[in-house]
């Protein structure tokens, strides 16, 4: 395999009152309020760090006093160690992506042990501390991290300003940039390295997984020189990761020809196949347009998110179904007829009433138009000022005018490396256009994402093509595989990712464990929102139990397992979690 380029590495040490899994903070600071910065303006490289961890923990763990974490299962232990951070690149790429290497001071020579992922969703470096980080170093693994060419590294071109090394803001010209976009004028806005880099990292997840893996080999020659060489002959590499990074381990795994991994294990991949399940982008554009009518049916009266405080459909969902109506989409003359008509639309294209339910919470804060922009904008390899149906993303501003970019908050701006998600909108940063002046204003700009995947233009095949470039290969034949998905997940509908990529493993002769977990959704983390975590079991304590049954048998001499029932887990209902609502086998 390539070996890895990479520019100046950033070795830090964190023992004492800091540490590498909670940067000091323990499971209780972890789940508390955002930590303060001394200067706002101009908080510290270990201040943002410390916030990062712990906006990476909040995003992705259920942390709640009812959802059982480090009780049930789970913990965060004090590991000391050292950090070795840089910006590695994929040959050819225009944009770095951010590689980081956690070594704890207990790191077991003896069971060599690497640990590499990546990060969910679009979030930055730590994005997957709370599964790989959580599991892997109390393990005495080294844990390597890359954001799979995405992150928070937010470029603002009013101040012409990104986000150096360490995170802190830097001006072009300054340092090196997470992301230095082409220049141009101060009100072309905030340009998102997922979005604008013009790489199309998805395709590339599978080797920012390997690259990582190889940088996280490199540095343990350096931290151990007398033990070295480090290589996948005699240091197990694990690959781990959830949602989209869940998505890039597969991807590597198909990328393994040389028995470089000893073992995956993905929990809610969003892994597309070929002519099988369907691509997100299109389920997304469908959803955001269809969803909010489907959603006010009597059905979904009890659905936590799809109702408002009176038990009424949220006002916006109504009217869409009555836009669709207008268009000749719908037939019914009542919002009745129509929702069950929008309805009876997703049933024909693989929705079920379980993850149009969960899906409630995405349409709710309206993420799957502001995905869809976002990635729109990636496969077509736009720049922040040419994105896709007139959407682009700008500062909210400070005390300004409603629907209309201002000019950045500066204290916001100098937390989003450490505060951001990746996908605007959030933090002060508005995604805007791809609006009209109508009852129903977003629908314009969500038709307009959809027709790029209905179309057959040169947009919509370029769009296609990019796509395409993202589907999984074939894993070899004797890797130990592992799929965890929920079976109420509503971002990513099991019938159109784990379930397809499994069935064409095992047709091809390969054999993965498959946990479809009843009652576990996407979002662990909004389990702790009211009148939603009684409906589900969160999915990280399955994701953790496959790795350790991954682990005694590269370490213990277990065999591993051919035949593994389905988790029996059970809802957590008004009271807190227990061991045995998992319903582990």
């Amino acid at each position: 395999m390539r070996e890895v380029e990479y520019g100046e590495v950033r070795v830090t040490e964190y023992r004492g009152r800091d540490d590498l899994l909670s940067a000091g903070l323990g499971l209780a600071g972890l789940a508390g309020a955002p930590l303060p910065f001394a200067d706002p303006l101009d908080p510290t490289a270990e201040e943002l760090r410390r916030r990062a961890i712990q906006t990476s923990w909040k995003g992705i763990a259920d942390l709640g006093p009812l959802g059982g974490y480090g009780t049930v299962y789970g913990g965060v232990p004090d590991v000391p160690g050292r950090e070795y951070q840089t910006f590695a690149r994929i040959p050819g790429a225009r944009a770095p992506h951010r590689v980081l290497l956690q070594l704890p001071d207990h790191f077991d020579k003896q069971k060599r042990c690497l640990v590499v992922t990546a990060s969910s969703g679009s979030r930055g470096i730590y994005g997957a501390i709370a599964l790989a980080g959580a599991w892997g170093l109390p393990h005495g693994c080294a844990v390597a991290y890359t954001d799979k060419g995405k992150g928070a590294g937010y470029f603002d071109y009013a101040d012409d300003s990104g986000v150096a090394l360490d995170g802190r803001r830097a001006k072009r010209g300054e340092a090196e940039l997470e992301f230095q976009p082409a220049a141009a004028p101060p009100g072309a806005g905030i340009a998102i390295k997922h979005m604008h880099s013009g790489d199309n990292p998805e395709a590339d997840w599978g080797r920012h997984v390997i690259q990582a893996a190889q940088f996280g080999l490199a540095m343990l020659d350096r931290a151990f020189p007398h033990e070295a060489p480090f290589t996948p002959q005699n240091t197990k590499i694990i690959a781990t990761g959830l949602s989209n990074g869940g998505g890039a381990v597969l991807q590597a795994a198909g990328l393994d020809r040389e028995h470089f991994f000893a073992g995956v294990v993905a929990l809610e991949p969003n892994v597309h196949v070929l002519e099988r399940g369907r691509a997100m982008y299109d389920y997304a554009t469908e959803a955001a347009i269809w969803l909010p009518c489907a959603l006010s049916a009597e059905d979904f009266v009890k659905t936590p998110l799809a109702r408002g405080s009176r038990g009424v459909p949220l006002p916006a969902w109504p009217i869409r179904c009555a836009s669709l109506r207008a268009q000749g989409k719908l037939s019914g003359n009542t919002l009745t007829e129509q929702a069950a008509q929008a309805r009876q639309y997703l049933w024909s294209r693989g929705w079920t009433d379980e993850a149009m339910s969960t899906a409630a919470s995405t349409t709710a804060f309206d993420l799957w138009r502001a995905i869809a922009a976002g990635y729109a904008s990636s496969y077509l390899r736009r720049g922040a000022t040419d994105m896709p149906c007139g959407f682009h993303y700008a500062a909210i501003g400070v005390g300004g005018v409603p629907g209309v970019p201002g000019v950045a908050d500066p204290v916001s701006r100098a937390a989003w490396w450490a505060d951001g998600a990746g996908i605007p909108p959030g933090n002060g940063i508005g995604l805007f256009g791809g609006m009209s002046v109508s009852p129903d204003p977003s629908l314009a700009g969500s038709e307009c994402l959809r027709a790029l995947w209905t179309g057959d233009d040169h947009q919509s095949q370029a769009l296609h093509a990019s796509i395409a470039a993202t589907a999984a290969r074939l894993p070899r034949g004797d890797l130990p595989l592992w799929v965890v998905h929920g079976a109420s997940d509503g971002l990513l509908p099991t019938a159109f990712s784990s379930e397809p990529y499994v069935a064409w493993l095992r047709e091809e002769g390969r054999a993965p464990i498959y946990w479809r977990v009843p009652y576990a959704q996407h979002f662990d983390a909004f389990l702790a929102l009211p009148g939603f975590g009684e409906h589900h079991v969160p999915l990280l304590p399955f994701g953790y139990a496959a790795l350790d049954r991954l682990w005694a048998h590269l370490y213990e001499g277990a065999s591993w397992p051919t035949d593994v029932s389905t988790p029996a887990a059970q809802p957590r209902g008004a009271r807190a979690l227990e061991r045995s609502m998992l319903g582990l086998p």
